[in-house]
């Protein structure tokens, strides 16, 4: 299960609704796969950039029209491919876009943003921020201080992409049983990773350890130098707190300011990791439950939406509903579905109809739900984002569990967590074959950085609050700011984290120690 952010949601729901013909995806993917538009291996000095140069295309190419009054211009910075060996020789070309406001005044630097993942698009995610705080994108006293930032990390996206699933073995990898029960099934889940790992060695080799999050860091201070920071300015979400924990520890004076908004532990192994996401998700969809027996208005699989859900799968698994690209709703696709409506609680509707057209014959809800988390395109391509999860986590995994723990894992989380547990540990199963090198991230203090301000949301499936204070503690500067609201991570969400966090960034304000802001 990706560690991904969701930040966009209400945002790209806004702007299906404001820019005519256009639609976009609810996790601000960048569709490149191989034929990526920028940014390939280059030769320049590692910690260098090209020249900037205006890319107004790739709004235009997500959206359909950059924000008004932003000006969009991107670079390559050259970074080498392994930090162990800098003068080695071999470099990957990291994609940068900058977003300069017109009315940007007393500017302070630069913020860089990564949206988490790992494989999300931080080009992408600029791009869709920049259009204001009406569409849940930054607020305007941000981008007056600061031009936004966004990379897309080595290997994903732009950045010398990863891509070594095929799209077959990933329609088959989201169809399959999430927990599978007889042997039978299983055995095939495992044969079918195995696969999946073996093609990605085939191609990348000793190369698959250089993408990990221990060199993806380094390559941030490499972007700090090319757009002329003394000091870095970073906001990362989900999985991006676990980047900036990382560029944390290994440059502590240089940064400026760093929020950290739904927290990865990295204390934590990858069973306990797993676990912890099992946890995180079934909580959530408890919540998505009793929301739907309170609002049955909204909700037409109430009272019991645990119960309908459960039936939906079971009925999947036996039957499953065609749809009509040729595709059938397994109990997978229907899994992947329910994944994807618990980022947001403004996907809880959605996921309630979804599974009602199920019961009626009708499998697009469920389609739309998983194709936008899986990235999915309407060819049946993908995105590089789970050849680059994939790659990015079992680098960063040296205690991944054989198949055998795998399998008793998967008995004893059915029990503590019904719907998820058994999905979360088969979920392991890619990264016991991985057959790269693996090169962990630190877990310790962050000696001699500035106070970070690290958010939770109570309610956050993927990045359970539970971290939020960990991570805090672990770097040994760092500070707790909660949001008693659903969904995975907090900001821009509402006007009391806004001001927080914002009132750091500008001013390096910590928040009041303790605060909590409410859901609405």
């Amino acid at each position: 299960m990706p560690r991904r952010s969701r930040l966009v949601v209400g945002f790209l729901a806004a702007m299906v609704l404001t820019l005519a013909g256009c639609t976009v995806p609810t996790f601000a993917p960048d569709g490149s796969g191989e034929d990526a538009p920028f940014a390939k291996s280059t030769s320049a000095a590692p910690g260098t950039s090209t020249d900037w140069r205006s890319c107004d295309d790739v709004p235009r190419d997500l959206v359909g029209r950059g924000a008004t009054g932003m000006q969009y211009d991107c670079a390559d910075v050259s970074v080498p491919r392994d930090w162990n060996d800098p003068q080695g020789g071999e470099t990957y070309g990291i994609s940068v876009i900058r977003i300069r406001s017109a009315t940007q005044k007393n500017r302070i630097g630069s913020l860089l943003i990564n949206p988490g993942g790992p494989g999300g698009s931080g080009v992408d995610t600029a791009v869709y921020l920049s259009y204001g705080e009406a569409l849940g994108g930054l607020p305007t006293e941000i981008t007056d201080k600061f031009d936004i930032i966004g990379f897309d990390p080595r290997g994903v996206g732009r950045s010398d992409p990863v891509k070594c699933i095929d799209s077959t073995d990933q329609d088959a990898s989201f169809a399959a049983p999430p927990d599978p029960v007889s042997q039978a099934d299983f055995d095939s889940l495992v044969a079918l990773n195995k696969k999946i790992a073996n093609s990605c060695g085939s191609k990348y080799g000793d190369q698959l350890v250089t993408f990990s999050t221990d060199q993806a860091a380094k390559d941030m201070d490499s972007i700090r130098t090319a757009v002329g920071d003394p000091k870095l300015t970073y906001l990362g979400w989900s999985y991006g707190t676990l980047l900036g924990a990382t560029y944390a520890q290994q440059f502590p004076t240089s940064i400026r300011a760093m929020v950290l908004d739904g927290a990865v532990d990295p204390k934590q192994t990858y069973v306990q990791g797993s676990e912890s996401q099992a946890k995180g998700f079934e909580r959530a969809f408890t919540n998505f439950t009793a929301w739907c027996k309170a609002t049955p208005a909204k909700c037409p699989i109430a009272p019991d939406a645990r119960k309908a859900v459960t039936d939906a799968m079971a009925a999947a698994a036996k039957n499953p509903v065609a749809y009509s690209d040729g595709r059938k709703a397994t109990s997978g696709w229907v899994f992947v579905a329910v994944i994807s409506s618990l980022y947001s609680e403004s996907g809880w509707a959605t996921l309630a109809q979804a599974v009602a057209g199920l019961k009626e014959g009708n499998a697009k809800g469920i389609f739309t739900l998983a194709d936008q988390y899986a990235e999915r395109k309407p060819d049946g391509s993908y995105s590089n984002l789970f050849d680059a999860n994939l790659a990015v986590n079992c680098a960063d995994t040296k205690d991944a569990p054989s198949v055998e723990e795998v399998r008793k894992l998967q008995g004893e989380w059915r029990t503590k967590y019904p719907l998820f547990g058994a999905a979360l540990a088969v979920g392991m199963l890619p990264c016991t074959f991985w057959p790269g090198e693996r090169d962990p991230y630190p877990a310790s203090t962050a000696n001699g950085a500035p106070p970070i301000v690290v958010v939770g949301t109570t309610g956050d499936p993927a990045t359970p609050y539970e971290n939020t204070a960990d991570l805090a503690s672990m770097l040994g500067v760092g500070h707790v700011l909660t949001w008693e609201g659903e969904g995975h991570t907090a900001y821009p969400s509402t006007k009391c984290i806004v001001q927080a966090v914002d009132g750091y960034l500008i001013g390096l304000t910590v928040p009041q120690e303790g605060l909590r802001c409410p859901a609405k």
